[in-house]
């Protein structure tokens, strides 16, 4: 007798008030809502920003964004092979770490061949971010409500997209326009994201998903 939005919001609901029995799922969704809105904020305003303050035009923005889509094919295959080996928390830290890096490289950009540096390093990162999150989700969800988790994943995802660009266009609307203050902003998302990440603990998250598919199926409620 309710509606879908009411079920749906009831199950949200439900499943945020279980946080204290998969306490490294929900910590690593907190992480993932911070640093996936610098992500989210940088696939918006990259070429702006090259185009405004870097002088690119759009025929030499094709070729940097060909370029750097191949980079992070080569980041995500890298970083498959350090988190088979180191697991996916150092894995992901070491990305949020480059992307701090290549954040840094632009905002210091004084031509084209810095920013040109500073792209592949995102796009290293960016390959590899992506993998590596996706992987910590995947450890620390049972089996039997991987898509009740997975839906919390998309649900961190999107609203990581409305964050991210909102804050980059107030602050750069509240500055008059200044681009630079505004990326140095989304650099502080990469930064608090992985101190958040520290809190992680991958072991015990995926000890918990494990015990939670030894229980009945109704789970740990």
């Amino acid at each position: 007798g309710q509606s879908y939005v009411r079920t749906a919001l009831a199950e949200v609901r439900r499943t945020l008030g279980e946080a204290r029995h998969f306490k490294d799922l929900f910590r690593f969704l907190l992480c993932l809502v911070v640093f996936q809105a610098g992500v989210s904020t940088v696939f918006v305003v990259a070429a702006i920003y090259a185009e405004q303050e870097m002088g690119f035009t759009t025929d030499a923005l094709v070729v940097l964004i060909m370029v750097v889509n191949v980079t992070a094919a080569v980041g995500a295959f890298a970083m498959g092979h350090i988190q088979d080996r180191f697991g996916s928390v150092v894995a992901l830290a070491l990305a949020l770490v480059v992307w701090i890096l290549g954040l840094a490289l632009i905002l210091l950009a004084e031509d084209r061949a810095g920013v040109w540096l500073a792209a592949n390093l995102i796009g290293l990162a960016m390959g590899s971010c992506q993998a590596s999150g996706r992987a910590l989700i995947g450890h620390f969800t049972p089996v039997a409500r991987t898509a009740e988790f997975f839906g919390l994943w998309g649900l961190a995802i999107h609203l990581a997209a409305i964050i991210g660009p909102l804050s980059y266009g107030l602050i750069s609307f509240w500055s008059g326009g200044n681009q630079r203050l505004a990326l140095l902003s989304t650099l502080m998302f990469f930064v608090l994201g992985l101190v958040l990440l520290t809190s992680v603990n991958e072991a015990r998250g995926k000890r918990a998903a494990l015990e939670a598919d030894r229980q009945p199926a109704e789970g740990v409620a």
